[in-house]
């Protein structure tokens, strides 16, 4: 048996998501040199490894950085943490008693700093721009990623160049520019974000989009790794999940691999239902039409702007995710949002974001159709703060 390194990353070489062409790790990469898709880190896992890190965990503290032998970053120097991760997972008891659930959890991302699960992407994500000597970022966001991304390239001492659209909820454009990040705020939707970037990107920026670097679901996987422990090893039945770029969603299928190569879990996964809002589909649209990729979502509305994606990058990658995992993928409305926001506030005393909110709200139809049992576990997502949002908070104490 080999030496294990407790504490190293066991990082070996990154490996595209579609033609599995090895790419080495030691240099900077964004996605795949022979068909640009994206690329996901590698490590050298079994068994025996799996129990030594394990027996570990009883000693860590509490951050994602428990992890730190299924995590990239290879120098503890160069580890940029704000205290990311091993959020809450809490009973959500009165909605599930008013809806017919016996074993509802709400895993609660809103506890991350900066106030959403983008912490746990951007953390590990930063930390080895540091380790690879990249020295500015440059990212296209619905908000909360760039907020994550101007605290830790602050904290990093690295400079970041901040896309996003110019309906950004003011919370998120407030914080980026308080980080002293460069913020540029453009007409439309995060593509259009995307395309202004790409246009007046400077030699030197180094893009940290979803998926177009191979480390921030890296930083996501996590949401798995913790769902396991919090949950004694023993996955929920089900993952409902709100939907954008879905890296979240990507991530813990990640893990959940990754798991049983460590000898931690078996073979059974959970359904990962994805949730989208009924004014940006393009994953629920293609899930439907049995594709295996989604098309351009036009004219994209939501008051849930983290969901207010057009065209994942990582489309193909989250359909098939969802056939292997016998999942769904369904709408809300952002009436049906807005409600749950205030019935969950109300009931168990929460108060979630509305692509939370969204992931909530579909618990009802899942219900009510049969695609979620009554004593099913399932485990729900809130991935941000409901303070984050004071403009959607505004609009439903004026309903």
């Amino acid at each position: 048996m080999r030496t294990i390194a407790v504490g190293r990353s066991m990082l070996t070489h990154l490996e595209c998501s579609a033609c599995s062409r090895r790419h080495e790790h030691t240099s900077v990469q964004s996605v795949c040199q022979s068909c640009g898709r994206c690329l996901f880190a590698r490590y050298d896992l079994d068994a025996g490894m799996g129990a030594v890190v394990r027996a570990a965990l009883k000693t860590r503290g509490t951050t994602l950085w428990r992890y730190r032998e299924l995590l990239p970053v290879s120098r503890e120097s160069n580890v940029i943490s704000l205290g990311e991760g091993f959020t809450p997972l809490l009973p959500l008891k009165g909605f599930a008693e008013l809806h017919g659930f016996a074993d509802l959890w709400l895993k609660e991302e809103g506890a991350n700093p900066t106030g959403s699960f983008k912490a746990r992407g951007i953390s590990v994500a930063v930390s080895m721009a540091k380790e690879l000597g990249l020295t500015e970022l440059c990212v296209p966001t619905a908000g909360n990623a760039g907020g994550a991304l101007a605290a830790y390239a602050s904290a990093a001492g690295l400079r970041a160049h901040i896309y996003m659209p110019a309906d950004t909820p003011e919370v998120n454009i407030s914080e980026c520019r308080a980080y002293g990040s460069d913020v540029h705020l453009v007409p439309g939707l995060i593509s259009d974000a995307a395309a202004m970037m790409n246009r007046e990107r400077q030699e030197g920026w180094f893009d940290v989009s979803t998926l177009k670097e191979p480390y921030r679901v890296e930083g996501k996987k996590t949401l798995g790794y913790e769902l396991g422990e919090q949950l004694d090893w023993e996955l929920p039945d089900a993952i409902v999940y709100p939907t954008g770029g879905g890296t979240g969603l990507i991530g813990m299928w990640k893990a959940f691999e990754e798991m049983e190569q460590l000898g931690w879990i078996g073979k059974e996964r959970p359904r990962m239902i994805a949730v989208q809002a009924a004014g940006c589909a393009p994953v629920v649209k293609a899930f439907e039409a049995n594709a295996t990729a989604c098309e351009f979502w036009e004219k994209a509305s939501t008051v849930a702007s983290g969901l207010r994606v057009p065209k994942p990058f990582a489309d193909a990658v989250i359909l098939d995710i969802l056939a292997k995992s016998g999942g769904h993928a369904v709408t809300v409305s952002d009436a049906e949002i807005l409600r749950t926001l205030r019935q969950v506030a109300a009931t168990d005393g929460m108060l979630l974001c509305p692509e939370g909110a969204a992931a909530a709200a579909a618990l009802v139809p899942l219900r009510r159709k049969g695609l979620l049992g009554r004593n099913s576990r399932t485990v729900v997502f809130n991935t941000g703060s409901g303070l984050k949002y004071l403009e959607v908070l505004r609009a439903l104490n004026a309903s």
